[in-house]
């Protein structure tokens, strides 16, 4: 049985990742800004058993909290096992359309909430001298994605805070893994820019997902594979199988990564003629 952390697990892939410990019988931190609605999530998932999950409302963007919340579950239980740093937004629109506002809420969020959550649990795993940190990024971490860029810059940032920490962390016996999914059927699709400006965009995010992938993922298959991905110590977990292959495309011609990018822009503005 672990001790597990999950952020931003009120709905999407981190409640999905909940349910997934608990049904394995892990004791399960869950935390989201929503406190309500992680409280209900909480109850489900300890009924559902055999695991348990306990809630707290948290701020990923407040350091202090972070430190104090991961710090407490470590005093709770003993030890911290696996941390999920997994809340996030989704930011929409074209570079023009978007404000500074923004920018700043996506890197507060998606970068510094991640940098918050990496501060509170490295240590606490230092000392223990054993687990593993599981940062949620994107398929837009490692391919361009156009149409949301601060997104996608956060999303690249978590990919390499990851990968550099993965390596220091190693010789401490500390795991790091990052979490590069593409698009997956989760509230995000239809809660881009929480507030926000609203842009053409972000009010059809879900109608522009299954035009770039045609099958939306489910968060429930993408939990499975972050728990085998964590069981294999894989640096990163990539999917679906569209995902992977969109991936190694760009790897092994970035400049025609680009040129697809710019296909899926050139055919936004048909549209909006």
């Amino acid at each position: 049985m672990s001790i597990a952390l999950v952020t931003g697990a009120g709905s999407g892939i981190g409640r999905a990742l909940a349910a997934a410990l608990v049904a394995r019988g892990d004791t399960v931190a869950v935390s989201d800004l929503d406190g309500e609605r992680v409280a209900e999530v909480a109850k489900e998932l300890t009924e559902q058993g055999p695991g348990k999950a306990f809630a707290s409302t948290l701020d990923v963007t407040d350091a202090e909290a972070v430190a104090e919340h991961y710090r407490s579950v470590k005093a709770d239980h003993g030890r911290l096992d696996l941390v999920f740093n997994n809340a996030g937004i989704a930011v929409g629109g074209l570079a023009e359309e978007l404000t500074l506002d923004h920018w700043n809420t996506a890197i507060d969020i998606n970068l510094r909430g991640v940098v918050h959550g990496v501060h509170a649990a490295y240590p606490i795993m230092l000392e223990q001298g054993y687990g593993h940190i599981a940062n949620t990024a994107s398929l837009a971490g490692l391919v361009p994605m156009p149409m949301g860029i601060p997104y996608t810059a956060t999303k690249y940032a978590v990919v390499g805070l990851s990968m550099g920490l993965r390596a220091e962390a190693a010789v401490r016996g500390v795991k790091v893994s990052v979490i590069c999914p593409g698009f997956v059927d989760t509230p995000l699709l239809t809660s881009a820019n929480p507030g926000l400006p609203d842009t053409e965009v972000s009010r059809n995010v879900r109608g522009f997902a299954k035009q770039a992938q045609r099958r939306l993922y489910t968060a429930e298959a993408l939990a499975g594979d972050i728990l085998r991905g964590i069981e294999k110590n894989k640096a990163l977990i990539v999917a679906p199988a569209s995902g992977r292959a969109a991936w190694r495309g760009a790897r092994m011609s970035p400049s025609g990564a680009v040129r697809a990018a710019q296909a899926a822009v050139a055919r936004y503005h048909r549209q909006k003629v």
